[in-house]
């Protein structure tokens, strides 16, 4: 092994030089100082990273389950996106919707469930509509108080679950 190094380090400083090596690591040198100079389009990658936190923030009508909601958001009101607040009942009757995850691109059963019982929330409201169908098609239509069956018809806010894969 060391026989075979040797040779190859006599073959290398018989081909160059000194000044031939330092010539090639100032110009590596120089070459990797350019690069954060290259020009890079921020304006996108800001743009992304905004994005990215409206689909991510159950807060907003931008998260990626809220595609069907119509309504204050649960998760503005003391709940979750899927917990009803202290104080409000989840209705038995929901509505559903199919909305498409932007980081898997599957898509997602969603049922839509009114909280009842408290007045009305009034803090981020939201009227996505993506598949709703007329009245005819009661399960697909986001427009009705579906407080049926609660304690009191009286609405407070909306929730969103996952209930299955398409």
């Amino acid at each position: 092994m060391d026989k075979i190094v040797e040779r190859m380090t006599r073959a290398v400083a018989q081909r160059s030089s000194r000044r031939s090596f330092l010539g090639y690591v100032g110009r590596l040198v120089l070459g990797a100082s350019v690069i954060p100079l290259l020009p890079v389009d921020r304006i996108a990658a800001s743009a992304n990273a905004a994005e990215k936190k409206g689909i991510e923030d159950d807060t907003t009508c931008d998260y990626w389950k809220y595609c069907a909601v119509d309504g204050y958001l649960c998760s503005c009101c003391g709940g979750g996106s899927h917990d009803c607040p202290p104080g409000a009942t989840p209705s038995p009757t929901s509505w559903v919707g199919t909305c498409r995850h932007p980081a898997d691109g599957r898509d997602y059963i969603v049922s839509y469930r009114d909280c009842c019982g408290k007045a009305s929330c009034g803090r981020c409201l939201c009227a996505n509509t993506v598949g709703e169908m007329p009245l005819y098609r009661p399960q697909l239509d986001s427009d009705l108080i579906w407080c049926f069956g609660a304690p009191t018809m009286v609405y407070h806010c909306s929730t969103a679950e996952i209930v299955g894969v398409k």
